[in-house]
């Protein structure tokens, strides 16, 4: 019988925070900026230039750490990482090794229709190092330290996870906690969130763990997917050939579909690491606690309780909704602003998440206000114009913003509601319609589509297909 086998997996996650100034300088942390434009004597690593902490920083680490349960050190403080890369001015990483800022916390995901808790071994804050860039033409590399200084936090996970469903789950929540917090954009393909996979696999039933590999260069929710089967694939393949599987850092390819050893992990241990000399510990009093506390934003599952209880929302709308920090905002403004919560739900349930889709964004670009979403609503509901036309404005909106009121009148888009001229031009269309009239009137139902095409046609949209559709049977008997 074929032997069965269970991956473990845990997660290491770099979140970008999202402070105006690097965690140690003045610095802007905006992406994007020429090369090397965003530096100075501190993050370069010049000798004499002194660290100061960026107390949003702490803030935001403290908030995140509260919001996955974990508890907060009341004194943390800073270490020096020794290791030597062209990317790391300085030759060390300041970082937290021996106490990190929070510690002991957890995350409740679903997957599989089951719920599970997600252990937080430790959360530290620490510095990014700077960007290195291949040039293969010339065969050279060179340095942009302008993310050289970034802040960040790493959230490790414990080896709690068991399939690459679990970890798109933990993902997820993690991304939309910190979102919500406003303490990162969370953007994968910015490398403002980034997750190291830790693998291995073990024979179903066995307590020991197997060797693992540790998996880098994942940079969107598929590659991490496909990353976790390639990876798990390759181990099972090598102990059922009897070969050892070596602990060693791995690159993801995902163009490939392939992962290469980057370097052995055995004697890559030893960082050296000592107290940062130049800051202090950080004391974190209960009084700070508090008082983030108090700040701390609504979460997904409050929100969904209050969402089906205040605006009587399915389940599954308020879960959809929720997920996103951008999409909940837009909903309760145009909610209150129109009084039409269930309509307000189905044009982002609907066309908004269609067009996201469409153009490859996330919920968080989106760029209408809730005060045109609510104007729609209401030009849509009281029948000013049809549906079609409705959808029309929506899509000119979703790109622009554009006011739906103003458009629909400098257009000529609203429903004409002129009783006298819509009973003239249905006459007429039975008049030139004779064949479609006929068939429908022997019982072939279609026809009427035919007609009540022809009837919008010559009112260039500005009809209720619905009305005309009534009208018509009305007329045809």
């Amino acid at each position: 019988m074929a032997k069965q086998y269970e991956t473990v997996i845990g997660l290491e996650v770099h979140v970008e925070l999202a402070t105006k100034t690097k965690i140690f300088c003045a610095c802007s942390t905006e992406f994007g900026g020429a090369p090397n434009t965003h530096t100075c004597p501190v993050c370069t690593g010049m000798p004499g230039s002194l660290p100061v902490l960026n107390k949003q920083v702490v803030e935001y680490a403290i908030a995140i750490g509260l919001a996955v349960n974990c508890e907060i050190t009341s004194v943390c403080k800073f270490d020096r990482k020794n290791y030597f890369y062209p990317d790391n001015p300085q030759n060390y990483q300041i970082s937290q090794l021996y106490l990190p800022i929070a510690r002991d916390g957890y995350v409740e995901i679903e997957s599989g229709g089951a719920k599970k808790k997600v252990r937080i071994h430790e959360m530290h804050m620490e510095e990014d190092a700077g960007k290195l860039v291949h040039d293969e033409w010339d065969d050279t590399s060179i340095v942009d330290f302008n993310r050289s200084g970034v802040p960040l936090v790493e959230i490790v996970s414990e080896p709690d996870m068991r399939s690459a469903d679990e970890v798109l789950a933990y993902l997820e929540k993690l991304r939309m906690i910190i979102q919500y917090l406003g303490a990162s954009d969370c953007k994968l393909q910015e490398g403002s969130m980034r997750a190291d996979v830790n693998l291995s696999v073990r024979e179903q039933g066995s307590d020991k763990l197997g060797t693992r590999t540790e998996m880098k260069n994942l940079n969107s929710f598929k590659a991490i997917a496909r990353a976790i089967e390639g990876e798990r694939q390759r181990q099972i393949e090598l102990l059922e050939g009897g070969k050892p599987v070596i602990q060693e850092t791995r690159r993801w390819d995902d163009n490939k579909e392939y992962s290469y050893a980057m370097r052995s992990k055995e004697d890559a241990k030893d960082y050296r690491y000592f107290p940062e000399p130049d800051l202090v510990p950080v004391v974190i009093d209960d009084a700070w606690i508090h008082r983030i506390k108090a700040r701390q934003p609504e979460f997904q599952d409050e929100k969904i309780l209050r969402y089906r209880e205040e605006f009587g929302l399915p389940e599954y709308d308020a879960q959809i909704i929720t997920s996103s920090r951008r999409m909940a905002e837009l909903f309760e403004k145009a909610a209150y602003l129109c009084g039409k919560p269930k309509k307000v739900s189905n044009w982002l349930m609907v066309e908004t998440l269609r067009l996201l889709k469409e153009h490859g964004m996330e919920p968080e670009e989106i760029r209408f206000s809730p005060e045109n979403l609510a104007k729609l609503v209401n030009l849509a509901d009281t029948g000013s114009i049809n549906s079609s036309v409705a959808k029309e404005v929506f899509e000119k909106m979703f790109g622009e913003d554009i006011d739906p009121e103003s458009y629909v009148n400098e257009h000529g888009l609203m429903t004409v509601n002129d009783e006298g001229e819509l009973h003239a031009v249905l006459k007429k269309v039975i008049a030139d319609n004779s064949q479609a009239v006929s068939d429908y009137r022997g019982g072939k139902k279609k026809a009427l589509g035919a007609l009540v095409g022809q009837t919008m046609k010559v009112m260039k949209g500005k009809a209720d297909p619905g009305q005309v559709n009534q009208r018509l049977k009305d007329l045809l008997g």
